[in-house]
C-alpha cells in the first residue's frame, strides 16, 4: 500500500483542529450560559488534547492512513438545567460545534485562495503539503460540520431538531436517539458505503467550490 505522507500528516493536523475546535465550542458556550459542568471537568480550555478520547483518536490516524479522514473527540459535558435559559442556550452550545468547523473551513479557504492567486501553489506542485494541508482543511471542516447537523442518533443534529420540538414530542424524539440513534447511525453508515452513497459529498462538493473558487 502507497501512503503520500504529505495526504496523511495533513488529514491528522486538520482533524485534530476540526475536532478538538467543535468540542471546545460546545464547552466553551455551554460554560458561558453559566453552566458549570465543562469547567469542573477541565473542558472549557484551547488545549485540544483535553478534547480527544483515545480510540477517537487512533481512528483519526488509522483511517487517515487508509485514505480518508474519520475521527471523533470526547463527547462535551453539558446540563443544560444549570445554563440560564435550558433550552436556547442549550441550542446555541450544540449549534456552536458545526459552526466552528464552517468558520475553520473559512480560514482555511482564504488561505488557499491566497496561495493559489499568489501562484505559491503552483509552484510547489499538486502533491504538495502545503495544497494537502489547505485542502483538507477546507474538506474536512466542511465534512464535520455537515455530518454532525444529520438529525440522528449521537450527531448534533438531533439535539438541534429536538430542542426545536414542542415538550412532548421532544422528549420522545431525545428518547428514540438515545435507544436507537448510536446502532442505527452505524447500521446506516456501514450500509450506505457498502452501496456506494455519500449523504455528504453532494454538500460537501458545492460548499468548496464556493468557497475555494475551484472544484476538489
Amino acid at each position: 500500500m502507497n501512503i503520500d505522507i504529505n495526504a496523511v500528516a495533513a488529514q491528522i493536523i486538520v482533524l485534530f483542529f476540526g475536532i478538538g475546535l467543535h468540542e471546545y465550542a460546545h464547552c466553551k458556550f455551554s460554560d458561558l450560559a453559566g453552566d458549570p459542568t465543562p469547567r469542573y471537568y477541565g473542558r472549557v480550555t484551547l488545549n485540544l488534547f483535553k478534547h480527544f478520547e483515545p480510540l477517537g483518536t487512533l481512528m483519526m490516524v488509522l483511517t487517515s492512513l487508509s485514505g480518508y479522514g474519520l475521527g471523533w473527540g470526547r463527547a462535551a459535558p453539558a446540563d443544560p438545567s444549570k445554563m440560564r435559559n435550558p433550552r436556547w442556550d442549550f441550542f446555541i452550545s450544540v449549534i456552536a460545534g458545526p459552526l466552528s468547523n464552517v468558520a475553520q473551513a473559512v480560514f482555511w479557504a482564504l488561505l488557499f485562495r491566497i496561495a493559489l492567486s499568489t501562484g505559491v501553489l503552483a509552484s510547489m506542485g499538486p502533491d504538495s503539503f502545503l495544497l494537502n494541508l489547505l485542502a483538507y482543511g477546507i474538506l474536512i471542516n466542511l465534512g464535520l460540520a455537515i455530518f454532525n447537523m444529520i438529525p440522528f442518533g449521537p450527531l448534533d443534529g438531533h439535539w438541534l431538531v429536538g430542542l426545536l420540538m414542542p415538550e412532548k414530542q421532544r422528549y420522545y424524539w431525545f428518547r428514540f436517539n438515545r435507544q436507537i440513534g448510536m446502532p442505527g447511525l452505524f447500521i446506516a453508515i456501514i450500509l450506505l458505503q457498502q452501496a456506494n452513497i455519500s449523504l455528504t459529498a453532494g454538500p460537501v462538493n458545492y460548499f468548496f467550490r464556493l468557497l475555494a473558487g475551484t472544484n476538489v
